[in-house]
């Protein structure tokens, strides 16, 4: 019984190769979180504003986008280890770039948002071909549990790298948390390096407009593949409140950075724990009706989450018992259940997701589909910056000076759970989708 409940270990076990690349995510993974929270709080310490913290997601949005569709068709054309390890190359030459400005004092916020840009953009390649990469690893049939392995990779770093950035930055510094980035970054290389040559499967197309109408072509075509986009999208732009955190831990819940780095890991502690337990999740086969229920679970936890804010805006539980600036234990307590909560929701969405997008898309236009995949997972919760920075700052004198970074997650939860329950009225085949017959 309870090796069917617990994680299917067998990707690791059974697959060398996949093995070695999942430990090199994992820890490449773990350095990259580092930098992204000591990029918000310096970005945040050099200028006060959540909107500048917002808009260094906004900012590498279209980027992403060109890299993640261009990467994908990169993927399907060329060697896949040779792409990502060109791609993670870039990645790590423009951190080395960030520990050095910030080593030697010349850090300002262009230079944040630019050298943003530049990893985005890179990471965008490097994810788009490592899943395209994974059905080949493992097998079919272990693609679920592939993917629940996957989530404890983002369990994990999320979970530890907000937590250690907020940490590191505090006691260390910013340059310091640079560099330790780029050490962990060389376990990615090892895991890449390591794989044998991944040339894509069947007629492939020269990167270009061609391969690129082809592919949409591929999607116009896959109605199961379009809403679960759909519904990412709709999940990532309205519940996701990241760029709000950092003031949320400034001046809303208290603690600062160390506030800002547990309020992210919260939901990686959900994303960790869910993908232990995800032996029956696995073998669930209702891929379009896990993934309906886990984004409206989702949309659920987010607006109570803005409703713990607001009791926090308001004084209550004790809030503002210790003085400003003074953390409020038991907000942050709850703020963070919440937080789990969503995590875990979202992450059995992933592992729907990943699965339905590997076993029913064939390998010649994978990494096409993937690229897509990847501009959908990462432009949402760019998008979900703009938002919530937007709005809590055009909504900063709405409620008499009241902080109101608690307005977007309570309204976007609200709509998450709307919209995806018109989305899913309109799409009864996504619902009744068979992972024993998986159908794009």
């Amino acid at each position: 019984m309870a090796s069917r409940v617990l994680l299917d270990t067998r990707p690791l076990t059974q697959h060398p190769a996949f093995a070695r690349l999942w430990v090199g995510s994992t820890l490449g993974g773990l350095g990259g979180q580092l930098t992204i929270t000591a990029v918000m709080l310096h970005m945040y310490h050099l200028t006060g504003s959540t909107f500048a913290v917002a808009m260094i997601a906004v900012a590498g949005l279209l980027p992403m986008i060109v890299a993640g569709l261009y990467g994908g068709m990169l993927a399907d054309f060329f060697d896949r280890r040779l792409v990502a390890l060109i791609a993670a190359t870039v990645t790590w030459l423009s951190t080395a770039l960030l520990a050095v400005l910030a080593w030697t004092g010349h850090v300002g916020a262009w230079w944040l948002y630019g050298l943003s840009i530049v990893n985005s953009a890179a990471n965008s390649i490097v994810s788009a071909t490592k899943m395209a990469i994974t059905p080949r690893l493992v097998g079919a049939a272990l693609i679920p549990a592939a993917a629940a392995l996957n989530g404890i990779t983002v369990g994990v770093m999320v979970m530890v790298g907000p937590a250690l950035g907020g940490v590191l930055v505090a006691l260390f510094g910013y340059p310091v948390t640079y560099t330790l980035d780029l050490v962990l970054m060389l376990s990615l290389f090892l895991g890449l390096w390591t794989l044998p040559r991944l040339r894509p499967e069947g007629e492939t197309a020269r990167p270009g407009l061609a391969s690129l109408v082809d592919g949409t072509r591929f999607l116009m075509r896959a109605p199961n593949i379009r809403t679960q986009f759909l519904l990412d999208i709709v999940a990532m732009t309205f519940g996701n409140p990241l760029a709000l955190f950092p003031a949320i831990g400034a001046v809303l819940l208290g603690g600062g950075e160390v506030t800002t780095g547990l309020l992210v890991a919260a939901g990686a502690v959900g994303a960790f724990g869910s993908s232990l337990f995800s032996g029956r999740v696995s073998a669930y086969r209702r891929h379009g009706l896990g993934i309906a229920r886990a984004v409206q679970a989702f949309g659920v936890v987010t607006a109570v989450f803005g409703l713990v804010l607001a009791a926090g805006a308001v004084g209550w539980l004790g809030s503002d018992a210790a003085g400003p600036g003074s953390p409020s234990i038991p907000l942050i307590a709850v703020a963070m259940i919440c937080l789990a909560l969503a995590g875990a929701a979202d992450n059995v969405s992933s592992i729907y997701r990943q699965t339905m997008l590997q076993s029913a898309v064939p390998d010649a236009v994978r990494g096409r589909l993937q690229g897509v995949f990847i501009v959908v997972v990462t432009g949402g919760p760019r998008l979900g910056a703009l938002y919530a920075g937007t709005l809590a700052t055009v909504s900063a004198d709405w409620f008499g000076g009241v902080p109101s970074t608690w307005l977007p997650p309570l309204l976007g939860g609200v709509l998450v759970v709307l919209v995806a329950t018109l989305v899913l009225r309109a799409s009864p085949s996504f619902l009744a989708y068979d992972a024993e017959s998986p159908a794009p």
